[in-house]
């Protein structure tokens, strides 16, 4: 489909988050992406996070569905501000540190691109208080600010 994000790893070239999260957690169990399997409703929990992020509001955001079917840019902020009212509450009563608990989760690791996208939109974040404070905890980590897209060799400079 030519689109980011892709990830060349052990011989493999896999695209789309969730499956990049899935193959990792699968293969990578010193650092897991998902709650103890003695928890499958947390577990479910956090994947139902991820697909309300990356399914329900970060289409909104491509640029290849701006460009087709939006005048102007205005609709991804308001696609992003219902989502964010609906995520907003799911966290006020799923987060601690992070959005499921005090453990970075998968649902964490779709947050940070879309709150990059809100501010990108100039979507006003004031009215999240708990993505706000979750996303303060994202960027605490180096692994996070190693990732930003403004650290990346292709990123455009200003």
């Amino acid at each position: 489909m030519k689109q980011v994000p892709v990830l060349i790893i052990d011989g493999q070239t896999l695209a789309q988050s969730t499956s990049i999260l899935e193959y990792l957690e699968e293969t990578r169990p010193n650092r897991p992406l998902l709650p103890d399997r003695s928890d499958p409703v947390l577990r479910a929990t956090v994947r139902r996070i991820c697909q309300d992020i990356v399914s329900g509001i970060q289409p909104f955001q491509n640029i290849s569905v701006l460009s087709e079917v939006a005048a102007d840019r205005n609709q991804a902020q308001k696609c992003i501000a219902v989502g964010f009212e609906a995520l907003e509450r799911t966290l006020s009563v799923t987060s601690g540190k992070f959005c499921v608990g005090n453990e970075i989760t998968m649902a964490d690791l779709c947050l940070a691109p879309q709150v990059f996208n809100a501010n990108r939109f100039k979507v006003d974040m004031s009215k999240y208080p708990v993505i706000g404070r979750v996303m303060e905890s994202i960027e605490e980590l180096q692994e996070y600010r190693d990732s930003h897209p403004d650290n990346q060799p292709d990123s455009p400079q200003p």
